[in-house]
């Protein structure tokens, strides 16, 4: 009872700040934001903060990841795929918004955690790589959404060629040092289109993995 307490009035704070569809809502009420945690933060679980991981990554706030759900226009979308595991938190919202989420992962200290978290809170609809994201998952592509969890300052070409016709990415573009553009990209007719959403802070995407 006080956790789903928890999660409603986490939700009635991020609406405050973003009007949240229906869909995206209930994905915030179905997910234990505390379990992404670590545990000398879980006292603040459910404040609208992002919050330190392991291997200096840190865990986006949840009004961002709200935010960028949101901006993937997912209802009725069967895959997504996911560039930036960390916590995995983003991954379990749009498990219950998805049929299938790809996550990619370049930190395996970060992945690990984030399985053990999915198989103990049975996600089983998410699927976990080790890789440097930004190479994609070819072998289910193409997908119908990609969310980059980190900034880039462009989208590598091989993601625009995995996403599907008509599907949408949605990445934190850096302009200059401390500031970022969430953007969203179109594919139509085999065409890139993008549109700018609004600034953003995000970790910088890093090229390679990690052991």
């Amino acid at each position: 009872m006080i956790k789903a307490r928890q999660r409603q009035n986490l939700v009635a704070e991020i609406d405050k700040h973003f009007t949240l569809d229906a869909h995206v809502k209930e994905a915030f009420l179905a997910v234990d934001r505390e379990i992404f945690v670590p545990n000398e933060f879980k006292h603040l679980a459910y404040q609208l903060e992002a919050l330190p991981l392991a291997a200096s990554q840190w865990i986006s706030s949840p009004l961002t990841v709200a935010k960028m759900t949101q901006h993937l226009e997912l209802d009725g979308v069967d895959s997504v795929l996911e560039i930036g595991c960390g916590s995995g938190y983003q991954a379990a919202i749009l498990s219950r918004v998805c049929r299938r989420v790809f996550t990619i992962e370049r930190i395996d200290e970060l992945l690990k955690e984030a399985k053990g978290r999915f198989s103990k809170h049975e996600m089983h609809n998410i699927f976990t790589r080790f890789d440097d994201g930004q190479r994609g998952w070819k072998q289910y592509a193409p997908f119908e959404r990609i969310l980059f969890s980190a900034t880039a300052k462009e989208v590598p070409e091989v993601l625009f060629e995995q996403l599907a016709e008509g599907g949408i990415l949605i990445a934190p573009i850096e302009q200059s040092k401390d500031y970022h553009i969430i953007t969203r990209y179109y594919k139509r007719n085999g065409r890139i289109t993008s549109e700018t959403i609004e600034q953003c802070l995000f970790v910088p995407v890093l090229s390679g993995t990690q052991k």
